[in-house]
């Protein structure tokens, strides 16, 4: 998975950052490594690649995220509760999940919006409930704005700082990729075991 998003923002530089943040406002798309991967692109770090600048970088990061944000509120506000019952799960956000958020909501409601933009996993969790619970749009669009680029300044420039000791994180991250798919198979593996006792039964 890493190899992939790697490979894909090497080739396909500015592009692939925008695009790749606006799937992370929505779904868990590694946007920490589609931003770390920018930074030392930006640095020259990356041989045969010659990588935008760091500033364009973070602006391309930015606006992708605020772009999906944008988006997963639009998906929210026109399908609203009924959506999240139906079609909730493609998108990783169950009843569960979205009840959770609602509770967050109503708890800290702006707050929730910032510093859960900011926040690893949560981040992606936002924007549909935002959306299906109406918060305003307009301050909706100011905190993501706001929380993006923070993410993306941080991520970039820590990317960029490391340089030439990218491949060290790079091959960290495929510990992550690792962890993924055993969490996947034990799952797959549970359900499947549950399901032949409930038939048994």
């Amino acid at each position: 998975m890493t190899a992939h998003l790697t490979s894909w923002i090497a080739d396909h530089g500015l592009v692939a950052v925008f695009v790749l943040m606006a799937v992370d406002a929505v779904l868990p798309a590694g946007g920490e490594l589609v931003m770390l991967f920018a930074g030392a692109l930006a640095a020259g770090a990356i041989a045969g690649h010659t990588g935008p600048t760091l500033p364009s970088a973070v602006l391309a990061g930015t606006l992708g995220y605020l772009a999906g944000s944008l988006a997963g509120w639009g998906i929210g506000r026109a399908g609203g509760r009924a959506f999240v019952e139906r079609r909730g799960r493609w998108l990783h956000i169950g009843p569960e999940r979205f009840e959770r958020a609602e509770r967050w909501f109503g708890a800290y409601g702006s707050a929730f919006v910032l510093v859960g933009r900011l926040t690893p996993l949560v981040r992606s969790f936002v924007s549909i409930p935002a959306g299906v619970l109406e918060y305003p749009l307009g301050r909706y669009i100011v905190l993501s704005a706001i929380a993006s680029l923070v993410w993306c300044v941080a991520f970039g420039v820590a990317g960029h700082a490391l340089g030439s000791n990218w491949d060290q994180v790079h091959h960290a991250f495929r510990y992550a990729d690792y962890a993924a798919i055993v969490a996947v198979v034990a799952l797959a593996a549970a359900l499947l075991v549950r399901r032949r006792r409930a038939s048994g039964a």
